[in-house]
């Protein structure tokens, strides 16, 4: 470009400026306009989120001299235990009514990984008496893990039901 078609000194700042102005305010309104609400104003949320490992599939076997005598040195365990873990199998109840029913598989390439569940509910602010029940065995009928209990959530309270696995129990925070 030719240096005569050029805007030079003052202008070319205050153009420059207000170009800025302009976009700073652009930012500002959009940054807080329109309004967002996760939640209704009587509304609280619940999430069932938790990542537990299922008991293996099968029990240990025993090997007989037989079967040992055949493997390699290297792989000589006198016992063998299966890699694959169960499915988590997880059911929610809210105030006497089903509300999830979730099976998670196992994750990794033996299926010997964790398994995750993640539900998200919109529920109204208030009491209600939930219902969890998880089954991590699929050699066992029936679940091992269950809490029931009536909660009180204020609006736009977040209920958190977990798992500890260091206690073993279902946990609502």
């Amino acid at each position: 470009m030719d240096d005569h078609n050029r805007p030079h000194g003052a202008a070319a700042w205050i153009g420059q400026a207000l170009l800025y102005a302009l976009f700073a305010l652009v930012i500002g309104v959009f940054s807080s306009w329109p309004p967002y609400r996760a939640l209704g104003s009587d509304q609280s949320l619940i999430k069932l989120s938790f990542s537990h490992t299922g008991q293996p599939v099968s029990d240990c076997k025993a090997q007989t001299p037989e079967e040992l005598a055949k493997l390699p040195p290297n792989m000589r365990a006198p016992v063998r235990c299966p890699r694959e873990r169960s499915p988590i199998v997880v059911e929610l109840d809210i105030d006497g009514a089903p509300t999830v029913r979730h099976t998670a598989r196992p994750s990794g390439l033996s299926k010997d990984g964790a398994s995750s569940v993640y539900q998200r509910l919109q529920v109204a602010a208030g009491s209600h008496r939930v219902a969890v029940r998880m089954k991590d065995d699929v050699r066992s009928t029936g679940f091992a893990h269950v809490r029931e209990e009536t909660v009180s959530l204020k609006p736009a309270q977040i209920l958190v039901i977990d798992f500890d696995t260091a206690t073993q129990k279902i946990t609502l925070q």
